[in-house]
């Protein structure tokens, strides 16, 4: 064995020869009786013998017993084997029959017209949404005025209707497995995957965004939210338990997760691919049907992504009823907010009309999640030393920036509104942004070419945002590019407005305090890292912020982390942006940014009835009785006995306890 001073606890020379007869050994012993772990040993080192293995029979010269203990070892050797084999098939069966209650399911939805690639659509001279004489909503192409259809808006006895659907198919959904909700998410994944040219040409085409935002903000969020429920959704609603104390010591607790029933969203418009099939994937997930009331803006592309949801469902087994989308004007979604056949309500935009939206909730005390907008700010920090950035770095922080302002052309609500930088960054930064925000390019990039931002959803906020721009410059701010809205030449009816950038702006500005959601980059100079701080924290909203700096030293680092801790906002990301949109992480904002938190376990567990159970642990043995003492009608020393249980269990020292021991007893 390579060392003839292994012990092996025989008193005779323990000779070993290998099955085949081709190898022997002698080794000394040395000790009275053999270990387990001795002979493993002899077993594993015949095993690194050419032609042997550790299977292989021993046959020993010392006494019957020893050869019995060795025979002991390696029958339980076998039986250890035999139940692992036993384990590694019952996992493989339990993985198969999983991976088969969960296959996915093809299905097909057509897609439409528009959606084709020789698609000509006809051009409207004035796109709007509302057109005289009608109820329907009218659906165009922002980015290039072409007509793509009509919608008809419910009205509240559609509503009725379709939450009573919802709420039959429910009973039956709440009831469903974790494998076949996850069964229903992977088709849809799937279905995402296979389609997503469609997915996303359909987006573009009613938002006016690029492909490229599209493809970002709304497939490759859903496919990881979709990934993430599939993965960790089962945990994350999955009992909990709880801690006992003293006193409750034969009690078990735990927070059970169960459905609401039907739940609703109302969604902006500004992602509505995304922002559609997020509550959607969380509301099946947890065993709710979902109503969702799709902006009217882009009601077209709602109603495709809808019938994908619904057709999944259907694919698979289930009700369709369970996923309604609702396209409608202001005055009937107030019926929806308030319909008291809702037990949950996600609200996905503005200030002002989240105020009504809540006002409607209140009335049947639907619980809310409000996410609004933000006034997001990039910081970037100097080095404390005053030791200049290095080239590369404050380029690559240039161009974040870039994608955080002008992604999806700035109407995006967690998007940069604000770069406060300190004063090297912050002259830089100036001279980078400049001619890049200059050179970009507008249009469609489904019909032209060399396009880096697409249009605006609407005209509504061109008149507001060159007003904003203006009012800034007079007070001092410097327009070093766009400000105002552009005539596209090949798209006259098109909704567009010029990348633009604004330095030198001050936060008594109005503009450094309104959320804009319009491609406008906003530069202010704070001096220190305190002014920083208090330039982020003075306006009324607290979404997210990304914090830009150096982490070559401890000063730095520790700067870095000071500015996480203090701004006031719901999400930070460091040396990054909007990463916080994790699908693990819970979203959500502060005072003017809403309340409530949606996505990770927050977000799944606040679609659900979060049910306390508290049960006996030995419940043939220890149950709850009320002593003679407190029992009705309560008896002389009640109040004695009483305090004696809080002392027993909450005395601060053992002193303090058997006092209260005594005061139960009567002593």
């Amino acid at each position: 064995f390579g060392s003839p001073s292994i012990p092996l606890g025989v008193t005779d020379d323990l000779v070993l020869v290998s099955f085949s007869g081709n190898h022997q050994w002698r080794v000394a012993a040395r000790t009275r009786r053999p270990t387990g772990i001795q002979f493993q040993f002899l077993v594993h080192a015949l095993s690194a013998v050419p032609g042997e293995h550790p299977s292989h029979v021993l046959k020993v010269s010392a006494a019957a017993p020893i050869m019995a203990e060795i025979q002991t070892f390696l029958l339980d050797v076998k039986t250890i084997a035999s139940v692992a084999a036993l384990v590694v098939a019952a996992w493989a069966l339990y993985a198969f029959l999983s991976d088969d209650c969960e296959k996915t399911v093809d299905f097909t939805v057509p897609a439409p017209d528009p959606c084709k690639p020789d698609w000509k659509g006809k051009v409207l001279d004035e796109p709007n949404i509302k057109v005289a004489g009608s109820t329907a909503v009218q659906c165009y192409a922002p980015a290039t005025g072409q007509l793509l259809g009509s919608v008809d808006p419910v009205t509240a006895d559609d509503i009725d209707r379709l939450v009573a659907k919802a709420a039959k198919a429910q009973i039956t959904w709440s009831q469903s497995t974790w494998p076949q909700r996850r069964r229903v998410l992977k088709t849809l994944l799937k279905f995402v995957l296979d389609n997503q040219d469609t997915i996303v040409r359909a987006a573009c085409l009613d938002s006016g965004k690029t492909r490229v935002d599209a493809l970002f903000g709304e497939v490759l969020v859903t496919v990881e939210k979709l990934k993430w429920t599939i993965d960790h959704g089962e945990k994350a609603l999955t009992a909990d338990r709880r801690p006992t104390n003293l006193l409750m010591f034969y009690k078990k607790n735990e927070v059970r997760y169960e459905p609401l029933g039907v739940v609703a969203a109302c969604v902006s418009w500004n992602y509505p691919f995304h922002n559609l099939f997020g509550p959607i994937i969380s509301a099946l997930f947890t065993g709710n049907a979902t109503i969702v009331k799709n902006s009217e803006q882009t009601a077209w592309s709602s109603a495709y992504y809808a019938n994908i949801a619904r057709a999944a469902l259907s694919a698979c087994g289930h009700d369709p009823d369970l996923v309604h989308a609702i396209t409608c004007w202001p005055d009937t979604a107030s019926y929806l907010t308030s319909h008291p056949g809702i037990s949950h309500l996600t609200f996905i935009g503005s200030r002002p009309v989240a105020h009504e939206v809540a006002k409607g909730a209140a009335k049947v005390l639907t619980p809310l999640c409000v996410e609004l907008g933000g006034k997001d700010a990039a910081i970037v920090l100097d080095d404390p030393a005053d030791k200049p950035e290095k080239e590369g770095e404050i380029q690559r922080v240039a161009s974040i920036i870039m994608r955080g302002v002008f992604q999806s052309a700035g109407q995006n609500c967690i998007g940069i509104e604000r770069v406060v930088a300190m004063p090297q960054a912050y002259d830089r930064l100036v001279k980078l942004l400049e001619p890049r925000i200059a050179k970009m390019r507008l249009g469609s990039d489904l019909t032209d070419a060399g396009v880096d931002m697409g249009a605006m959803i609407s005209p509504a906020s061109f008149a507001r945002l060159e007003g904003l721009v203006a009012e800034a410059v007079n007070q001092g701010a410097k327009l070093l590019a766009g400000g105002h809205h552009y005539e596209h030449p090949a798209h006259r009816t098109g909704h567009y407005f010029k990348p633009t950038l604004l330095v030198d702006v001050t936060p008594s500005m109005r503009i450094a305090q309104e959320e804009l959601f319009a491609p406008v980059c906003v530069l202010m100079r704070a001096e220190s890292v305190d002014e920083a701080i208090k330039i982020t924290n003075s306006t009324p909203y607290g979404l997210g912020c990304s914090v830009f700096g150096p982490t070559s030293n401890r000063a730095a680092q520790a700067q870095l982390d000071r500015v996480s801790r203090e701004v006031r906002t719901g999400m930070v990301a460091v040396n990054d942006f909007a990463v916080f949109y994790a699908v693990q992480l819970p979203f959500g904002g502060v005072g003017g940014s809403g309340y409530g938190r949606f996505a990770g376990d927050e977000g799944l567990r606040g679609l659900c009835n979060a049910k306390s159970v508290c049960v006996d642990r030995w419940p043939g043995l220890i149950k709850t009785a009320i002593p003679a003492k407190l029992d009705y009608p309560m008896q002389t020393g009640a109040w004695e006995m009483g305090k004696g249980v809080v002392e027993v269990g909450y005395g601060e020292n053992g002193a303090r306890r058997i006092r209260g021991l005594r005061r139960m007893v009567g002593l």
